[in-house]
């Protein structure tokens, strides 16, 4: 990436001093005002999208809540981590619990259901048998998302340093070529 993108690119996003001038931000300037938050270096790139993996499969509204309060203890990069939630969308969000529900299944030894069929909304008993529902697939879900996620933490953390190390890599060949 040459100069002039980069300065393009991050022109165009708010600065901190900018973020936190806004009204509805100032009260939460003391916490989050700390430079480990704002900067980005391979480890902290890593551990915030590892961050982000994890927290992008809690239940709908949570996800960013949780990845900016997960880095914000790991004192790690905030804007990446709560960024990376976004890989859960309207799109993969059912293939993802889906994925987890088998997961639990095979390692709780359950029987998972060919499909998982959610009550209708016409029924008289809607809410009994939403509660049936969510008790039989719930167990193997408790232990199918915190294992997904792990996976996806952990491929996501080795795939920043690798990426990071490949780019890097690539830098001092171009620096090199161009020297000599």
């Amino acid at each position: 990436m040459t100069d002039t993108k980069r300065t393009s690119w991050r022109s165009k996003l708010p600065k901190r001093e900018q973020i936190f001038a806004a009204r509805w931000s100032k009260p939460f300037a003391p916490l989050f005002d700390k430079p480990y938050f704002w900067t980005l270096n391979r480890r902290q790139a890593a551990v915030s999208v590892a961050v982000g993996m994890f927290c992008g499969l809690m239940p709908g509204p949570t996800q960013m809540m949780t990845a900016l309060i997960v880095a914000y203890f790991l004192r790690t990069n905030l804007p990446v981590a709560v960024f990376t939630t976004l890989y859960t969308n309207p799109v993969t969000y059912m293939p993802l619990y889906y994925t987890a529900y088998k997961i639990g299944s095979r390692l709780l030894g359950v029987e998972a259901a060919a499909t998982l069929e959610f009550p209708s909304w016409g029924s008289g008993q809607f809410l009994s048998e939403s509660w049936a529902w969510l008790v039989g697939a719930g167990k193997p879900l408790l232990v199918g998302v915190p294992v997904l996620g792990s996976v996806l933490a952990a491929a996501g953390y080795i795939a920043v340093l690798a990426l990071w190390r490949l780019r890097t890599a690539r830098l001092w060949q171009k620096r090199k070529a161009g020297r000599g």
